[in-house]
């Protein structure tokens, strides 16, 4: 329990902040879940579309710090991978 004024804001404003930063999680962890479906299914012209979108998401999701940089930047360089295996086959 907060003892003092400033301790009652901060309680406040943490219990925003999370409420953000788990629509945020959601939102990337979502973007992955559709690309990674994409690809699955051989679906180059929607994922190729998809995928500047998916870059998008993933840092902006970065940047607000709910996840590191270099994970998005790993995220991003391993779909990509993918993506281009598959564009081959």
């Amino acid at each position: 329990m907060p003892n003092t004024k400033s301790a009652v804001r901060r309680v406040r404003r943490v219990k925003n902040q999370t409420q953000v930063n788990r629509i945020r999680k959601s939102k990337y962890k979502n973007a992955v879940k559709k690309m990674e479906l994409l690809i699955k299914d051989k679906k180059k012209d929607e994922a190729k579309k998809y995928f500047s979108k998916f870059q998008s998401i993933l840092m902006q999701v970065a940047k607000s710090g709910v996840i590191n940089k270099k994970t998005a930047g790993r995220k991003i360089s391993r779909i990509s991978k993918k993506f281009n295996l598959s564009k081959q086959s």
